[in-house]
């Protein structure tokens, strides 16, 4: 089993910001496969499964985002190996995605606390790019919805994202790489 975790805030206030591009892709993929999300409040996530990959958006807001992965690795026994994680990166164009095997946080504070919470910086990602960032303090930007005219671009890059994830599936994280970066 795949544990695949779409990073992002809960809450409608959050719900189209930049910040929760990971939330938006694990979105897409569920709606292309008639499935949805139910929340599991001891496990910290909104939970669904595709085949056998089990989907979360965790409900602890982003920077505890580790709090549920690790209560869900736990759970249901995942190793890191088997976990790919999506979110948003400021340091990539919109339009622009990114797998990345392995790593630092980069700054961004869902990985921080993944890292934290699982002890390794080794599992798969895929960075769905937010930016380029204005002159404005990216606490502020991230959390600022997608403008209109930016819509087009973020509709293309999430079906390009969830097609990305099933090739990642099928395929490993080497050829996503290849073909995606």
């Amino acid at each position: 089993m795949k544990l695949i975790v779409g990073l992002g805030n809960i809450g409608e206030k959050y719900c189209f910001t930049r910040h929760n591009a990971g939330f938006m892709v694990l979105d897409k993929w569920a709606l292309d496969n008639n499935v949805s999300f139910k929340e599991d409040k001891k496990l910290k996530s909104f939970i669904t499964k595709i085949d056998n990959n089990l989907l979360i958006k965790p409900t602890t807001y982003m920077n505890l985002s580790g709090e549920a992965v690790r209560a869900v690795i736990d759970y249901y026994k995942i190793s890191k190996d088997d976990i790919l994680i999506i979110y948003d990166d400021i340091s990539l164009d919109l339009g622009k995605i990114r797998f990345r095997a392995n790593g630092s946080d980069g700054g961004h504070n869902g990985i921080k606390s993944i890292i934290q919470h699982l002890g390794s910086k080794e599992f798969d990602r895929l960075k769905i790019g937010i930016g380029p960032q204005p002159n404005i303090p990216s606490e502020n930007y991230v959390l600022q919805n997608f403008p209109k005219e930016c819509h087009a671009i973020l509709k293309d890059v999430l079906k390009k994202s969830t097609e990305a994830v099933e090739f990642y599936l099928d395929n490993g994280i080497q050829k996503a790489q290849n073909k995606f970066n």
